[in-house]
């Protein structure tokens, strides 16, 4: 690929090639990856420009005309439901001297008209307007450009890629059983909360891909799920937390038995360095009560998802590369996206979904659905400030990744490299 194909310049490639080939397995990226402004617009172009992005769900955009925004880098993106109830997705960007169309986050629509002078798009992004033009003027070459969109079970992705990578087909089939059950579709948000970390996205997806640190910082998290689920030194650990972790194994085999038994899919399927949509699953048991990721684990909400009557699902976790994760329980879901900002800043942000006939105050109380992952989000955010802050010195060097708990950050960091090798061959 030429440079002109990525729009990268010849030094920012070379100091790629030269980082990307030096880089020792099982090791954190080097500084440069944490803290260039250069590389951050490679990743832009590389990774969020060519990859299937997580940005919304589909409770957002219920009804025909409702639209929601989603900004990466330069890139501003409208995802909106058009006449006969499908997904759309355009570049907010108007055809005529490049306005932008949408000004707010979310909002409905009848048609889309540009503030600046009136041209007006329909919802499935056709010119149908524009006043004083002459007669030679041809509305069907001045459409809205579009952008790959695609629901896998009410999760919005996006790809601004020209060709948007297939195999997003492979994980639409796979992760189609496991998310169903919980009938995403037909719940609302209940909350919805952005944050914004002072560290490269990277370092946020790296912290997500561990729980190495979790019980040391996360007390609220640690109620709910168990640290063991993301692995354990057996050589490092005394007898009660070995006899703590047989406990974890013997409930994993137990409740996947039980639950595969009733048709809800629980087994890993990990996919997260082998692919360019990368993505891994496993439904993963809940302490104490087991019923979901509350302070006292039981259900948040008293309506379950879709038709589910056992409260005692566990907790589904769904991971995607670049930039989400997600947990989907028997009572509600929790989701969460991360768009980088700048090399140094990111976004994350987490909404709740409960089921849309839920009442709050009734059969749900918003502070205790978001506690967990309220206290836990901000925890993270410290953390990743902390590292941030480490990548910045003259002192940082790369340190080796645990190969007992930090292999998932590992596959993440094989995957970003192999997809800035494909952008840069």
């Amino acid at each position: 690929m030429t440079l002109k194909q990525t729009g990268l310049n010849a030094e920012t490639v070379a100091a790629l090639r030269s980082l990307i080939a030096r880089r020792q397995p099982g090791y954190s990226l080097e500084a440069p990856f944490y803290t260039s402004p250069e590389i951050f617009e490679a990743d832009m172009e590389l990774i969020f420009g060519r990859t299937w992005i997580y940005v919304a769900v589909e409770p957002e955009v219920p009804e025909p005309g409702d639209y929601v925004t989603v900004n990466l880098g330069r890139n501003s993106i409208v995802i909106l439901r058009d006449d006969d109830m499908g997904l759309r997705a355009f570049h907010n960007v108007c055809r005529h001297r490049g306005a932008r169309l949408v000004q707010g986050e979310s909002g409905a629509v009848g048609n889309l008209v540009c503030p600046y002078h009136q041209w007006t798009y329909d919802l499935e992004g056709k010119l149908i307007y524009a006043e004083h033009m002459g007669e030679d003027f041809d509305k069907s070459c001045f459409g809205l450009k579009k952008v790959h969109v695609r629901s896998i079970a009410g999760l919005i992705f996006i790809c601004l890629a020209a060709e948007a990578p297939t195999d997003i087909d492979e994980l639409d089939r796979v992760m189609t059983p496991y998310l169903a059950p919980h009938d995403l579709p037909n719940t609302k948000i209940a909350a919805s909360i952005d944050l914004i970390e002072k560290g490269n996205w990277k370092l946020t997806l790296e912290n997500n891909r561990e729980c190495y640190h979790c019980s040391g910082n996360h007390p609220e998290l640690t109620i709910p799920l168990f640290a063991y689920g993301f692995g354990f030194a057996p050589g490092q650990m005394d007898e009660t937390e070995l006899a703590q972790a047989a406990r974890y194994d013997e409930l994993v085999t137990t409740s996947h038995a039980r639950w595969e038994s009733c048709g809800i899919p629980s087994a890993e399927v990990d996919h997260l360095d082998d692919c360019i949509t990368g993505f891994r699953t496993q439904r993963l048991p809940i302490d104490q009560s087991g019923e979901s990721q509350t302070l006292d684990t039981k259900v948040a909400s008293k309506k379950l998802l879709g038709n589910l009557t056992d409260t005692a699902l566990g907790g589904l976790s769904f991971w995607t590369q670049p930039n989400s994760w997600h947990h989907f329980m028997s009572d509600h879901i929790v989701t969460f996206t991360t768009i980088p900002l700048d090399a140094e800043t990111t976004l994350v942000r987490t909404k709740w979904l409960v089921h849309k006939d839920a009442r709050e105050g009734i059969d749900y109380d918003v502070e205790n659905l978001t506690s967990v992952w309220n206290a836990t989000n901000v925890q993270d955010a410290t953390l990743v400030e902390y590292a941030q802050a480490g990548a910045r010195t003259p002192a940082y060097e790369p340190g080796p990744y645990s190969p007992f708990t930090e292999m998932l950050v590992e596959k993440f960091c094989k995957w970003y490299l192999d997809r800035l090798k494909d952008g840069i061959a």
